[in-house]
């Protein structure tokens, strides 16, 4: 079982079965809903998600998709294309409470990177105590 929710623990659920197609993703919309750069991803079967805690905002990103987020903190935790959602949800992977349960076997809308992505493997890592 995996399980996760949202960062201030409002909302909170479980996938029961195994995860597939863990990515991620280069997209626009994607980006926008996130404003990170990638937003990373696992697929399930629908019936295999379930909230255990809270209820999730909808929000139809695109004709064909709905996301679901925190009301309280914005946190994204799903997305589904109408024509998928009886069979397949997808869940971000950084809203599991282990995210190293689901790396990454792919990206996916490559294409549509930002720029300077391919870069960022060689900039510096700076220690975690690291004040601006």
């Amino acid at each position: 079982m995996l399980a996760g929710g949202c960062h201030c623990g409002d909302v909170r659920y479980e996938v029961r079965g195994e995860a597939f197609e863990p990515v991620i993703c280069h997209c626009a919309d994607c980006r926008g809903v996130s404003g990170a750069p990638v937003l990373a991803w696992f697929s399930v079967s629908t019936p295999d998600f379930r909230y255990v805690r809270g209820a999730p905002v909808r929000y139809a990103s695109t004709g064909r998709a709905v996301r679901e987020f925190c009301g309280a903190c914005g946190t994204q935790i799903t997305f589904a294309q109408h024509d998928l959602a009886a069979r397949q949800i997808d869940v971000t992977t950084a809203s599991l409470d282990d995210p190293e349960r689901t790396p990454p076997f792919a990206n996916i809308f490559f294409a549509s990177r930002i720029a300077w992505m391919p870069g960022i493997g060689a900039l510096p890592e700076i220690a975690d105590d690291f004040t601006l």
